[in-house]
């Protein structure tokens, strides 16, 4: 339950909630004790972030050396991120077999992704499949990343440190695949790629240096959670789906 909360709060709810008198970080925090009540009470805590073997420019100089994409997951795998010796499993890109020029790039791995090592799987993954059916796509024909390659400890929020890190294997998944569109999931990613306020700006369409156009929308766990926001989502996907057409 809460591996499902924080990712919750990854897709924009804690945005939603916390304009309440009772704050959402409460809500999910332990009472604190009073003179009563004098029994240890375990602290949540988000744990600190690791220590970071690397520095970025041994990131970024690891990142320039693939060529391919195989070459690219292999690299990652062997990458000493900070993240790499908790419990968390790898997740790594995945790159449409049959491209049509469209890339997701996704906040961090969910505990589904996790557990079966597959981006964007679970309810999250099924409705993505729905979103991108309706539009004519696939993961057949859209590849995938996450801005990080493994899932941080009890879903955190990653560190600066740890999304820097993993960057530059991120730029280079796109520099190897050159999509005309990028769409982004969720609060994070909107701000690293697009580097906007999703939530003040759902659907903002902003242009990439090398002309790639980025689409900025909900992640689909926020969607599951405000099935309103469905039509909202669905008019973006639209213009997705036209300017592929041009």
């Amino acid at each position: 339950m809460q591996d499902f909360i924080k990712d919750l709060i990854l897709a924009g709810v804690k945005w939603e909630i916390s304009d309440d008198s009772i704050g959402f970080t409460e809500m999910i925090s332990h009472a604190q004790p009073t003179p009563e009540r004098t029994r240890t009470v375990a602290s949540v805590v988000p744990p600190i972030s690791p220590v970071v073997p690397m520095s970025i420019d041994t990131a970024v100089a690891m990142a320039a050396r693939p060529t391919t994409l195989d070459a690219l997951s292999r690299m990652i795998l062997e990458f000493n991120h900070p993240l790499r010796g908790s419990v968390s499993n790898v997740v790594l890109p995945s790159a449409a077999p049959n491209p049509n020029g469209v890339m997701i790039i996704t906040d961090i791995p969910s505990s589904d992704d996790d557990a079966c090592g597959k981006i964007l799987s679970g309810r999250a993954g099924e409705l993505l499949d729905k979103m991108m059916g309706a539009i004519g796509m696939s993961r057949e024909t859209v590849s995938i990343t996450p801005l990080l390659f493994w899932r941080t400890p009890g879903g955190r929020t990653p560190s600066r440190i740890e999304l820097d890190l993993a960057r530059p294997f991120v730029n280079r998944f796109v520099e190897l695949l050159e999509p005309r569109i990028i769409i982004t999931l969720g609060t994070v990613a909107a701000s690293e790629i697009a580097n906007i306020d999703l939530m003040h700006n759902h659907g903002a369409e902003t242009v990439l240096p090398n002309n790639i156009h980025v689409f900025s929308i909900y992640h689909p766990n926020y969607i599951i959670l405000k099935p309103d926001t469905k039509r909202d989502v669905w008019n973006i996907l639209q213009n997705v789906q036209n300017l592929l057409k041009n």
